[in-house]
């Protein structure tokens, strides 16, 4: 497979976005003849997200692939999953999202068209010309835009939002690692390694909306505080 996508998608009780979500993904990978497929993880979801997952997979065989956790375990964990699933499927990139559609479908030519071999990461960015933050709680741009220009100055990649979970990662360079974050600090985590590894990044401007039909299953407390700063710190350690 070459420059072949894995689009992975983590859901927990989300049956009011589901069905919306992949019918939107998959009309632009058809529409842009992409070469990719959905691995859509339902973690344990208590609705009938499993249910409609079953039926979107008679509907699209070709383009969705579903795993599936009997218990909820993090957005983390179920990150892991789809990245083992990637890579023994033999996808050459992970297109990260997030399935209540705040990351647009449309942005993912966007993200095809930034692919080079001289790349292993593309961050989309809320914080370049050109990118937005439309009805976001200010208290919570406030805390990204602190928490990202700390951020950035201590993992020194060349990037500005480091903490954004819509991103493609080449593949190659996360096989073998054994991610241990189960929540949404594997984001850091995985930016810890590919410093580590010596990737190369590149961003793209991307306009960022709230969810509309479901609730968020990200949550400001100390401990998310504590896992994310401990990366800033690890990765300032590592000199390139």
């Amino acid at each position: 497979m070459n420059n072949s996508i894995a689009i992975i998608i983590p859901m927990f009780n989300e049956e009011k976005v589901a069905t919306k979500c992949i019918n939107a993904v998959v009309n632009i990978l058809r529409k842009n003849n992409i070469d990719a497929k959905l691995i859509v993880i339902n973690d344990g979801s208590k609705d009938n997200t499993g249910e409609l997952l079953k039926e979107m997979l008679k509907k699209y065989q070709k383009y969705l692939i579903v795993e599936t956790h009997k218990k909820n375990k993090g957005y983390g964990a179920a990150t892991k999953t789809g990245i083992k699933k990637a890579i023994k499927s033999g996808f050459t990139w992970c297109l990260h999202m997030d399935s209540d559609l705040t990351n647009d479908p449309k942005d993912i030519p966007r993200f095809v068209n930034a692919i080079s071999n001289d790349v292993d990461c593309i961050k989309a960015s809320r914080y370049m010309r050109n990118s937005k933050i439309l009805n976001v709680q200010s208290y919570r741009r406030i805390i990204s835009l602190v928490g990202n220009y700390l951020a950035s100055f201590l993992f020194n990649v060349g990037i500005k939002d480091c903490t954004n979970g819509f991103r493609l990662v080449r593949t190659d360079l996360i096989k073998g690692i054994s991610f241990k974050e189960n929540n949404f600090s594997i984001i850091l985590e995985e930016l810890y390694y590919l410093k580590k590894r010596h990737a190369r990044f590149k961003e793209i401007a991307y306009i960022l909306t709230v969810r509309k039909d479901s609730v968020s299953h990200f949550i400001y407390n100390p401990k998310v505080f504590y896992d994310y700063f401990k990366y800033l710190i690890k990765s300032a350690l590592i000199f390139r």
